[in-house]
């Protein structure tokens, strides 16, 4: 049996993956300065970017929720990993081969995690449909793609494959590597018969593999190509441990670094139309999966392009009824986003790929190029559904409209649409004109006033804000606060920057600073923890996993990764290292020598000789603080 993996090949796998590269595949990332790197968290809904990582620490934190960590940590979060998941999972990527405690060179298969397990009959499967597309039963199939415009390049493109018409041809073959029944029926790759055992789910099917954002097949979509086939046109697995239909897009992994890189994202219907675009050069679309576009969609979607006001997202709506209802449900969504939203309608009632297949790619270009702002059209059909022929008419749809625009997050863009409403409704006079302008602005400012600054971002555990997030709404303590106002407990803490990043620059003086000398409780715990593996002195390659594992609890361990991730507040460090080193200690000198200037005054009170033994040595002690006081002074970080 495969036991703990060693201690080693952890190093082996911390050490060969980079964290940016990770992180990066879940969202975008940009320059914070220092050698960091920011982004939208994805561990809670944020407005602004308060997700940092380290590339050379090979560290993250939020300062946002304080979520922080490395790499593993990272992935066990984020994808629902147990320790030893997350260590395989990236040792697979990297191409290491771990060893355990017990001997062997990996787990049994019974003994792998659950999703791991899951994400390799995914990938077993996939590779089977996509063989099976070639076969003869699979031709009528490849007429399908054929008959939208997709050859054979595109299939592979896209992994698209075919499920045999038989009844459990992907689960004898699943058998066949090691897959239990009971795996496959969780799996969604399986369905329980009637007999007890395990059949295909999808049979006789064209399958489009539906992959996470990293690009691992989670889930299959299938459609149906026989009129004997009385199941729905689309077949999707269901709800699983590693598919969510509801946190899905069909499409992202192809499209994330593309959303990222222009600033947009194109929304779709469909698996074909998906293709249809990115054939035609839109390789931003994506596409929800059985599924109306939702909240956690959203939250997708603004990791990849950072909530700039600059960026966009495009609807694509086919533009009969029910794809005007549909765009109108998106409009709901508009304020979740920064980004500005639009809607194409294709024209003829006709979906992108009928689009591409009639027209060609550059119709499916011109769809996206001539869309129209979401606002402007949710206007248009609001006020559409009125008779503006009468008073009572033109009344109950600026009523109806009004809302809409008072919603408008740009204030001069909201009063631009406020006057296209007023032309929209044939409104008439001056005076109504300015009443309408006067009711959408104070509608406008009573949602901001009903609106918490900064909703959905929760303070740092315990700790404050960080010196640039002191917007963040207040949450629930879990330790001592500290006033990061105070010159003293900021330049501790810059004091702890230093001795976590720059270990060198404050080596080997820091080494010999008490935790007395660090007045807030969470600072001295982490000078602590510091000392116990083993100083600044000692520190190398595994320092800061040293120092994060010997921290007692993640309390403290989520400090230490907040004061790794966070930058110093100077451009050079090399500079800046002995002025904080001073500061610091000079701060505990006057400390001392307030008390000792107490004790005297109270030993005074007490009638106390000043010749007695308690009083010299009171005065003595503040004689040689006051000297070497002087001394930093003067000398600076060669006095220490």
């Amino acid at each position: 049996m495969a036991g703990r993996i060693r201690d080693d090949d952890v190093k082996a796998v911390r050490d060969a993956v980079p964290i940016d590269g990770i992180v990066s595949e879940y969202l975008q990332l940009k320059p914070a300065g220092g050698g960091n790197l920011k982004g939208l968290c994805p561990f809670h809904d944020e407005k602004s970017p308060s997700f940092q990582v380290s590339p050379s620490k090979g560290l993250y934190h939020c300062f946002g929720c304080g979520e922080g960590g490395d790499t593993l940590a990272f992935v066990m979060k984020v994808d629902h990993l147990t320790f030893a998941e997350a260590v395989e999972r990236l040792a697979g990527q990297a191409g290491i081969t771990l060893r355990y405690e017990e001997g062997g060179h990996g787990p049994g298969r019974q003994q792998q995690g659950e999703r791991i397990r899951l994400v390799e009959a995914h990938r077993a499967a996939a590779l089977f449909y996509v063989e099976q597309l070639g076969s003869p039963e699979a031709e009528i199939g490849r007429r399908f793609l054929a008959e939208r415009g997709f050859d054979q390049a595109a299939a592979e493109h896209f992994g698209v494959g075919y499920a045999p018409a038989g009844w459990d041809h992907l689960v004898r073959l699943l058998r066949g590597k090691g897959f239990s029944d009971k795996e496959l029926i969780v799996s969604g790759l399986a369905s329980e018969s009637r007999r007890g055992g395990a059949i295909d789910r999808f049979r006789g099917r064209l399958i489009w593999p539906i992959r996470d954002i990293t690009g691992e097949v989670i889930g299959f979509g299938a459609r149906k190509l026989r009129d004997d086939d009385q199941g729905p046109k689309y077949l999707n697995t269901p709800d699983t441990p590693l598919y969510r239909k509801s946190q899905v897009l069909y499409g992202i992994d192809l499209a994330k670094k593309e959303i990222a890189r222009t600033g947009r994202a194109v929304v779709v219907e469909g698996y074909t139309d998906v293709m249809a675009c990115h054939l035609a050069g839109v390789t931003t679309a994506i596409a929800t999966c059985g599924t109306a576009f939702g909240g956690d969609h959203i939250k997708i979607l603004r990791r990849l392009l950072m909530d700039n006001a600059l960026a966009e997202v495009v609807f694509t709506f086919d533009g009969d009824e029910a794809g005007q209802k549909a765009a109108l449900r998106a409009f709901e969504d508009d304020q979740k986003f920064a980004a500005e939203t639009s809607i194409a309608i294709t024209p003829g009632g006709m979906d992108p790929c009928e689009l591409r297949l009639a027209d060609g790619d550059a119709a499916v270009q011109r769809l996206i190029d001539g869309r129209t702002p979401l606002f402007a059209f949710a206007l248009r059909s609001i006020v559409a559904r009125y008779n503006l022929d009468t008073d009572e008419g033109r009344v109950a749809a600026v009523d109806a409209a009004v809302p809409v625009v008072a919603a408008i997050k740009n204030q001069s863009l909201r009063d631009r649409y406020a006057i296209r409403l007023i032309g929209m409704a044939g409104i008439g006079t001056q005076a109504e004109e300015q009443s309408i302008i006067r009711r959408v602005r104070a509608m406008s400012r009573a949602r901001a006033a009903g609106q918490a600054p900064d909703q959905g971002r929760p303070v740092r555990p315990g700790y404050g804000p960080p010196p640039d997030a002191r917007a963040a709404a207040p949450a629930g303590p879990r330790g001592p606060r500290l006033d990061l106002r105070s010159p003293a407990h900021r330049v501790e803490r810059e004091l702890l920057k230093l001795a976590l990043q720059y270990p060198q620059l404050v080596s080997p003086a820091f080494d010999a600073y008490g935790e007395d000398e660090f007045t807030g409780a969470p600072y001295a715990a982490v000078r602590r923890v510091i000392a116990e593996a083993g100083g600044v002195e000692q520190a190398g390659d595994d320092y800061l996993v040293r120092v994060r594992d010997t921290a007692p609890d993640d309390t403290v361990r989520m400090m230490v990764t907040e004061l790794a991730v966070e930058p110093v507040m100077h451009k050079v460090p090399e500079i800046y290292a002995g002025e904080v080193l001073v500061r610091v200690r000079m701060n505990a000198v006057e400390r001392r020598a307030a008390e000792m200037q107490a004790a005297l005054a109270r030993l005074a009170a007490q009638d106390v000789r000043a010749d007695a033994p308690e009083a010299i040595a009171v005065r003595d002690e503040l004689w040689a603080l006051q000297q070497y006081g002087q001394r930093l002074r003067l000398q600076g970080a060669a006095g220490l």
